[in-house]
């Protein structure tokens, strides 16, 4: 069953964080303070949906430098082991990506965002305020619709030269954030 994103506020500040990525590296929210943004998605390696957008995603980040970008994986790895560290690395080779891939075992990161699903992008403007939250573009799997990450681009172009992204937005659809029994 698919779910769609919780379209969290625009507008609302980045929460703050700090997470290790596969090397474990630290990367915070300082770290991007004084930068034009920060593109987040939560990704994972099981999900059909981020398999389906994975290349084309690493491509299109690819095509903007200027804008940083990690992906971070909430999920529980105890009952999803393909969301392990180990196949995230994997993911991160298949995929193309270049951007960091961060690890939120504790699940806090997950929560504090308001993510929902995997693919969810939340796109932060230069003052670290939500710009955008929404879909890749139109294309899920098996539905025909092209895969060019259109919704995304054109949200990133917005952000990048300083102006508010295009509404309506859509809400990214995808698997499940696959949260630890409370």
């Amino acid at each position: 069953m698919a779910f769609e994103s919780l379209m969290v506020p625009l507008g609302t500040p980045m929460p703050d964080f700090a997470l290790p990525d596969l090397d474990q590296r630290i990367y915070s929210r300082a770290d991007y303070e004084d930068g034009p943004g920060l593109l987040v998605v939560f990704a994972c390696n099981h999900c059909p949906y981020v398999k389906h957008i994975e290349a084309a995603l690493g491509e299109l980040v690819d095509s903007i430098p200027s804008l940083p970008t990690v992906a971070i994986c909430t999920n529980d790895a105890s009952a999803y082991p393909d969301d392990a560290p180990l196949r995230l690395r994997d993911q991160a080779i298949r995929a193309g990506w270049t951007f960091p891939y961060l690890v939120d075992e504790s699940q806090q990161i997950g929560r504090a965002f308001r993510a929902s699903c995997t693919p969810d992008f939340f796109l932060f403007d230069a003052d670290l305020k939500l710009a955008y939250r929404g879909a890749f573009d139109e294309s899920t799997p098996g539905n025909g619709k092209p895969l060019n990450g259109d919704d995304l681009r054109t949200a990133i172009e917005a952000v990048l030269a300083g102006r508010p992204a295009p509404e309506p937005q859509r809400p990214s659809m995808g698997c499940s954030i696959k949260w630890r029994d409370a």
